[in-house]
């Protein structure tokens, strides 16, 4: 197995990235994904998120409202910590039990992980970092998510930094063109990947 790092901040593709790895072969575990899962009515954390800020995340169809949750985060720091602190240590446990069934493969399997400089992995043979300039990030996360500006700002600015982020990257993909440019610098990160073997 070769196990991959992939990270970027907000609004700069890596979703993107990470289904063009997919389509080349990749097995990808994301973290986003996981905290869904585990987000959901009956699911390990819901009910520990919904201890921690009340009844009002609950939507009415009983599931957890995430914007009413990222609503209460992004305002203090200390609630977002509290948050990461419930929620990283069990994400964690879920992604190393799906890494680990496939340790004994040939398999090219990538983390998709938006928080790796917060919560580095142990283990990774590279990093990959999806890196695009943060204006034009809060530009896209405007127009693709229909956020209001000052949200998505204050997003990008609650994340680690673009140079924190250039700092553990093994490759670099610029995601600042168009599909066809970041397809062939998908390609080039696949080749290199490969490579890894």
């Amino acid at each position: 197995m070769i196990l991959i790092g992939l990270t970027g901040g907000i609004g700069c593709g890596k979703s993107e990235v990470s289904r063009l790895f997919a389509d080349r072969g990749a097995i990808i575990v994301d973290a986003d994904l996981i905290v869904r899962e585990l987000q959901q009515p009956g699911g390990e954390i819901f009910n520990k998120i919904v201890e921690m800020f009340g009844p009002s995340v609950v939507a009415e169809d009983g599931s957890l409202n995430r914007g009413a949750v990222a609503n209460e985060v992004f305002k203090d720091k200390e609630v977002l910590k509290k948050l990461n602190e419930l929620i990283h240590p069990v994400v964690r446990r879920v992604m190393n039990e799906r890494v680990k069934s496939y340790s004994d493969t040939s398999k090219i399997v990538v983390l998709d992980i938006p928080l790796l400089v917060e919560n580095p992995r142990e283990g990774l043979d590279g990093v990959v970092v999806v890196d695009l300039d943060p204006e034009i990030a809060v530009a896209r996360i405007v127009d693709q998510r229909k956020m209001n500006i000052d949200d998505a700002r204050a997003r990008v600015a609650n994340q680690s930094s673009r140079e924190q982020r250039k700092a553990i990257a093994n490759f670099l993909i610029d995601n600042s063109g168009d599909r066809k440019a970041l397809d062939l610098q998908v390609d080039a990160a696949w080749s290199w990947i490969t490579a890894l073997k």
